[in-house]
């Protein structure tokens, strides 16, 4: 699996996300056993002229259904795609809300394309709200929508604004504070964490596709090079 980091002269970003005083443990990834023994990550520094490397590393099968199969896991796009690109995001990280109109247009161009959304909340415990909230929006079947709004939103992600911005929307806020309490929500972020930190990414956001990872903003031509790619390693 080959990691790019497009960057640039960016800081990378912290990948440890805010944990709050809920979260005793970390949950280990099913097939962790198997994976300890796999061959460790391809890391590549090759900037935006990077290509996709011959399949001389691929993704573990035990990984991949790990990243894509979540069933906990949204998923944008067409749920039955022929290709899927994770992202693994923040609500707090500038480049990810920038990123928020390319996702759109590429997942509107691309009627076979599944997007599978990682919350990794690595900007603090405003962050960390923002997930928990944005997952617990699942219950009222607003997800998408929530998830827009509050890459869309000005200032920063914190509860009063998390909160606000759930409450323009017209989801149901006592409904949501209760649905956040859910250990399956916990259990989902530590999930994301663990995912991160055995694929040795970067920061947020980052993207995978096949057996390809690329760190930082994208263009969309840059976007739809990397799932053509995707979808030629898997066949």
């Amino acid at each position: 699996m080959m990691i790019h980091d497009r960057s640039g002269s960016r800081r990378p970003m912290t990948r440890r996300p805010f944990i709050s005083g809920q979260i005793t443990r970390r949950q280990a990834l099913a097939g962790a056993a198997a994976l300890a023994g796999t061959a460790a990550l391809s890391v590549s520094m090759l900037g935006r002229a990077a290509v996709a490397a011959p399949r001389a590393n691929p993704m573990p099968d035990e990984l991949r259904r790990a990243l894509e199969d979540d069933p906990r896991a949204p998923v944008l796009g067409n749920p039955r795609g022929n290709v899927t690109l994770t992202e693994f995001f923040d609500y707090n990280c500038s480049y990810c809300r920038k990123m928020l109109p390319t996702m759109q247009k590429l997942i509107a161009a691309d009627p076979d394309l599944r997007v599978v959304l990682r919350e990794l909340p690595v900007f603090g415990e405003g962050s960390y709200f923002a997930a928990r909230a944005s997952l617990a929006s699942t219950g009222q079947g607003r997800y998408p929508d929530f998830h827009r709004a509050l890459l869309s939103m000005r200032g920063q992600a914190e509860e009063a604004s998390v909160i606000a911005t759930a409450t323009r929307i017209g989801l149901d806020v006592a409904r949501l504070r209760k649905d956040m309490e859910q250990g399956w929500i916990v259990d989902q972020l530590a999930t994301t964490l663990e995912l991160a930190d055995h694929m040795s990414l970067m920061g947020t956001p980052s993207f995978i596709a096949g057996d390809e990872a690329v760190f930082g903003a994208m263009s969309l031509g840059e976007l739809q090079g990397l799932v053509t790619r995707g979808r030629a390693a898997l066949g």
